[in-house]
């Protein structure tokens, strides 16, 4: 069977975090205009803030993709004001840390009254993509309520879980992580679509999103790493740390709370390689021109991989990434 090239309608399922994954989309899109593309979005980040339902992740890949994202911030709404948040700190309101824009709320204040009314996230996530229209559908990861926390160290030797949202936005990931927990995993289900869009897919990409709380957490979800281990599309990912550094945000923090050398080469063998035993993730992996020389053992786990520029500086340079990752699928599956 011929695999579909980047130019033909191919059925492209992508597991998704936040910036660095919307970014990765955003080329995606661009590079496979006649594909249909499916992301499976990280819930593990959402948050109650002030009594509305916050979900980070979606609404970053949804802002992105449907031209409302802050360019500055990667995150948020452009032209973006804070008054609500002003008034909310003259008042004394807790947290006062994390920062809802005005525009921003809006959409929570819609997702919030859709899911007290009985909705559940996914048949919210597709009518606020009604508005946004970001040429792709979105599904959440699960319906169910399933949040990342982190084990901290305090001063008198004792520990205790904070939400992920405390440690990343509020200490920005500089207090040592003992472990993370995903807080209601064990009664989540993947959401509606979620397993049918992986099995179904003709590629599968993991793309530079946070290999422990944002691609990782999305496989904590019981059956999705099932999923990705028996479906017969090829399984591609494109490597979040260039030279040893994270592309973007905190990754490190995170692996090393793991035990997991921040590499390309690390987060390759983290994720394992599905000809492995026992089986892993990837069938092909994309690493920076910078770590070049950690292909050949990349290989020796079972993990077809290539070198080229990974930098996503601009629009073309993204769609050039994306469209490396789709011609390292079409060459693992003839």
């Amino acid at each position: 069977m011929r695999m579909p090239t980047p130019r033909d309608s191919a059925r492209i399922a992508v597991l998704a975090g936040g910036i660095g994954g919307a970014r990765f989309l955003r080329g995606l899109v661009a590079a496979a205009p006649d594909s249909q593309i499916t992301v499976i979005g990280n819930t593990g980040d959402d948050i109650w803030i002030h009594g509305l339902r916050v979900c980070p992740d979606l609404d970053t890949v949804m802002y992105t993709l449907g031209g409302g994202i802050s360019q500055e911030r990667g995150w948020g709404r452009e032209d973006e004001t804070f008054a609500v948040r002003q008034e909310l700190a003259a008042y004394g309101m807790e947290p006062t840390w994390f920062g809802l824009g005005d525009r921003d709320i809006a959409t929570h204040l819609v997702r919030t009254q859709l899911l007290n009314a009985g909705y559940p996230l996914s048949a919210v996530t597709e009518a606020l993509c009604t508005r946004w229209q970001p040429g792709v559908r979105l599904l959440p990861m699960s319906d169910e309520r399933a949040e990342t926390h982190v084990v901290i160290d305090e001063a008198d030797g004792t520990q205790r879980a904070i939400h992920f949202q405390e440690w990343w936005v509020r200490h920005q990931a500089r207090i040592p992580a003992r472990s993370f927990a995903l807080v209601g995993v064990e009664d989540a289900k993947p959401g509606p679509g979620v397993i049918e869009a992986i099995e179904g897919a003709d590629i599968v990409v993991l793309p530079p999103s946070n290999p422990v709380v944002s691609i990782g957490t999305i496989l904590q979800v019981p059956g999705i790493r099932e999923a990705l281990a028996r479906t017969p599309a090829p399984v591609v990912g494109v490597s979040p740390i260039i030279g040893g550094r994270p592309v973007r945000g905190m990754a490190d923090a995170c692996l090393t709370a793991i035990g997991v050398e921040t590499s390309a080469a690390a987060v390759a063998a983290h994720y394992g390689a599905r000809a492995g035993d026992p089986p892993g993730l990837l069938d092909g992996w994309l690493v920076d021109d910078a770590d070049a020389e950690s292909v050949p053992g990349i290989e020796g786990l079972g993990i077809v991989c290539e070198a080229r520029p990974l930098l996503m500086s601009g629009p073309e340079p993204t769609r050039e990434i994306a469209a490396a990752a789709l011609a390292l699928a079409a060459r693992l599956r003839p």
